[in-house]
């Protein structure tokens, strides 16, 4: 079909579409929210033909069709059955690499010069080829009940307003969920598994303009929750206590003791080396929440353990890999061998071996100086 002035077209390889003002040297300028869009002709899929007159006369344009959908679109009830399963209004066009998921949430500012006192409008993006039917909820923290906020089936390869949220929600608004279910219609599709991700909210953010910020779905600055990234559901982190993290550490490690056989209290060494790996990856599950200094104490609490279990032991070779990085946890392991472990052979170790940064110790004294006694 013909691309013509007036035509109302969705953009093939980009989210997005409008009517069609004016046509030259194979470029469509298209009316997409209030902004004249030049857009390849071959690039235009038209939903929508324009009204043409037994004279030939360009259509006149309606006042109501170029009012920028998002702005003036009143926040919607929840939807019926029949609005639910009306599908085949528009043609739907897929997208080379659209048969991703990436779904984000956006708290988009009605003004955003005034936020203490602005409404904000939630816009759900569906950058994908799928239908996805979604259900918004918040609560507070003091409660276990839902508020819902927003249910409805979303188009492929669009943003749509959702729900406002306004100033009075704010004290309210502790935790947000997000649930949602892929489909397509008339035709095979690979299925994709239902989603449902839920996050802590900051609402003090939605006062500070700082927060909102640029994003690739957004013309304006918003606060964006990503809840499916190329078919990845997302989480908030965790948050870990890195007192409690230690504790559940040394509770571990003492557990393993009572457990361990017991061992021969002879001077002889195993004959073995000892391999300690002092990476934070070796150490721990996830270093989310911990500090450098958090992470450093707990290496230096590995290396002081395994020092003290084989202390006995002379002539035992211990290796501990500490990484080349900039030298912290070196630095720390010869602090603690020239104060608190004095006596025994220390080297580089085999860098054929283990590579850059590594410390071999050779253990040459029964037991460790009166400075052990010290703590850090």
């Amino acid at each position: 079909m013909a691309l013509k002035v007036g035509d109302t077209v969705r953009y093939l390889n980009a989210v997005g579409g409008g009517r069609v003002m004016r046509i030259s040297d194979g470029i469509a300028y298209v009316d997409d929210d209030g902004f004249e869009t030049p857009v390849q002709v071959r690039e235009c899929v038209v939903i929508g033909n324009s009204h043409v007159f037994g004279n030939g006369s360009q259509p006149i344009p309606s006042k109501e069709a170029d009012k920028p959908a998002k702005k003036t679109q009143p926040a919607p009830s929840k939807p019926t059955r029949d609005e639910h399963n009306d599908f085949t209004s528009l043609p739907i066009v897929e997208t080379a690499g659209g048969n991703v998921l990436n779904i984000v949430l956006g708290f988009e500012p009605v003004e955003i010069k005034a936020l203490s006192q602005t409404d904000f409008d939630a816009y759900i993006v569906n950058d994908s080829n799928y239908y996805i039917f979604v259900s918004v909820m918040t609560r507070e923290n003091s409660s276990n009940e839902w508020t819902p906020r927003y249910d409805g089936v979303i188009e492929p390869n669009i943003q749509e307003f959702t729900f406002s949220l306004h100033q009075s929600d704010l004290p309210h608004l502790d935790r947000i969920c997000v649930q949602y279910a892929a489909f397509k219609r008339d035709r095979d599709f690979e299925a994709k598994a239902p989603g449902s991700v839920e996050f802590k909210i900051d609402a003090t953010k939605f006062a500070r303009l700082h927060c909102f910020r640029p994003n690739t779905y957004f013309d304006s600055p918003v606060i964006a929750f990503e809840i499916n990234v190329n078919d990845r559901l997302q989480h908030d982190m965790p948050e870990i206590d890195p007192a409690q993290l230690r504790r559940g550490i040394q509770d571990k490690k003492r557990e393993e003791r009572r457990n361990a056989p017991a061992q021969s209290k002879s001077s002889k060494p195993s004959g073995d080396i000892i391999v300690v790996d002092l990476h934070a990856s070796e150490l721990l599950d996830t270093t989310a929440g911990l500090s450098p200094a958090d992470i450093l104490n707990l290496q230096i609490d590995r290396f002081t353990e395994v020092m003290q279990q084989n202390i006995r032991y002379i002539g035992q070779k211990i290796v501990f890999i500490h990484g080349k990085g900039e030298g912290v946890l070196r630095q720390a392991i010869m602090k603690e061998l020239n104060h608190r472990f004095k006596g025994h052979d220390v080297q580089d170790a085999s860098f054929r071996e283990y590579g850059f940064g590594a410390t071999q110790v050779t253990i040459r004294s029964l037991q460790p100086t009166n400075t052990a006694k010290k703590r850090r």
